[in-house]
């Protein structure tokens, strides 16, 4: 495993990390807290995964359980990313929630000092290497009593760095750039990017090295939903929990389409691998959280780091294809978020 880090601070991350949200949610499948446990030591002691990323809300609370269980002992060998800004403390919300439907977002100074307090008890630790606010949006990109709150949490030691987390869809373009622009101290920026779903992701990279010279990334949905694994054939049929049954059919067989393009990169490592090097060829990129829901993805994933990296030619081909969708003809992404700029 190689490491990178956050500029300016001792946050020492894993290049391949691990995202609690396929073990504690039930949207990948359902795991116990003894499985979830046990594959977030194996991924630590055997692998060298010290980055795990998790949220208030995945599960209300149980991913951050989970590590508080898998780490007691270890904590000063472990990086824990969370996010706050959903209101799951909210009785009436919770009862009409329904899948993966968001809940009422809170940002006032008052909510976010009280839900990082539950996070660290939760975690059962003093403080949070990472902290996140769970997908914003304009209005709070613009509010500038939140991201103090933030600076004064880390002038506190209660954070160490500090950022925003973008979603639930892919999108957010301008909510990024515009945060960059205003707040040029920010430390992470957590988005969708991936080597088929390459925008905005690359606008917003490209505005952070402009804007924010000390804003580094971490990287979810890396395999474009499971595409870039390289299991899937037409005949893939998603179980009733799992999100990707809602898709549309084309979304399956254009994804094939486009991935067959990519086989010159599989020649010395899967698909699935190449797809997390083509990230890490970024220096923004301070690490990668693959959906690790079995044991041989988390082999195959977090082997991916020491993997020989992308040379020029293999990315200049991938770009090359991007440019030209893949060679697959298809409506252009519905995206949520502000993909116009729009003046405050």
């Amino acid at each position: 495993m190689r490491y990178r880090e956050f500029p300016g601070t001792d946050v020492r991350a894993s290049e391949i990390g691990f995202g609690t949200w396929t073990l504690s949610t039930g949207w990948w499948g359902e795991k116990t807290d003894d499985e979830a446990v046990e594959m977030l030591r194996t991924a630590h002691s055997k692998y060298g995964v010290n980055f795990f990323d998790t949220a208030d809300t995945y599960g209300s609370g149980r991913g951050e359980r989970q590590l508080a269980l898998a780490f007691r002992d270890k904590r000063s060998k472990v990086i824990y990313s969370t996010k706050i800004g959903y209101d799951i403390y909210d009785p009436a919300a919770q009862s009409v929630r329904r899948g993966q439907s968001e809940l009422p977002q809170k940002f006032d100074r008052d909510y976010m000092r009280f839900a990082l307090d539950k996070c660290l008890e939760r975690l059962e630790t003093d403080h949070v290497d990472v902290l996140q606010l769970h997908n914003i949006k304009m209005e709070h990109v613009r509010d500038a009593g939140i991201w103090q709150t933030l600076r004064e949490m880390k002038d506190e030691g209660l954070i160490k760095v500090w950022g925003a987390a973008f979603g639930p869809a892919i999108g957010w373009l301008y909510e990024g750039v515009e945060l960059c622009e205003r707040e040029s101290d920010i430390g992470t920026i957590q988005m969708i990017w991936n080597i088929l779903e390459q925008h905005p992701g690359t606008a917003m990279i490209e505005a952070a090295r402009e804007m924010a010279p000390g804003c580094f990334f971490n990287i979810r949905v890396t395999h474009a939903s499971g595409m870039l694994e390289g299991k899937y054939t037409e005949d893939t049929v998603f179980g009733a929990n799992d999100h990707r049954r809602h898709r549309p059919r084309s979304w399956l067989t254009n994804g094939l389409k486009k991935i067959r393009t990519l086989d010159f990169l599989t020649t010395q490592m899967t698909l699935g691998q190449a797809a997390l090097k083509w990230l890490l060829a970024d220096t923004r990129v301070v690490t990668t959280l693959p959906n690790i829901y079995d044991l041989d993805q988390l082999q195959e994933f977090a082997t991916a780091s020491d993997k020989p990296d992308l040379s020029e030619k293999e990315l200049e081909r991938v770009a090359e294809l991007a440019a030209h969708n893949f060679g697959v003809d298809e409506e252009p992404m519905s995206y949520k978020g502000t993909m116009q700029r729009v003046t405050a």
